[in-house]
């Protein structure tokens, strides 16, 4: 699963395999907590992060929806800024 982010020990991955399943997410994963979200509802749908790490996790996807998209869309692997 490649990196998309890294940011306040927070990895961000997405999936690229033909098989992955909608709706479209990313998986954070801080320390031993794993979170999968639909990055166009902000809706976590399996694992849980800690309150904090969540709010960094979806201020960080409202920052980069469009990018996020593009790539569940076209599988092309991009690198996306951190958040500051």
């Amino acid at each position: 699963m490649p990196v998309i982010s890294r940011f306040n020990g927070i990895v961000i991955r997405m999936y690229f395999l033909s098989s992955e399943h909608n709706p479209p997410h990313i998986h954070a994963i801080y320390g031993d907590d794993v979170a999968a979200i639909d990055f166009q509802t902000d809706r976590v749908i399996e694992g849980e992060l800690p309150p904090k790490i969540l709010s960094l996790v979806l201020k960080w996807i409202s920052l980069h929806r469009e990018e996020l998209l593009k790539i569940w869309e076209t599988q092309d692997f991009i690198k996306i800024a951190p958040l500051d």
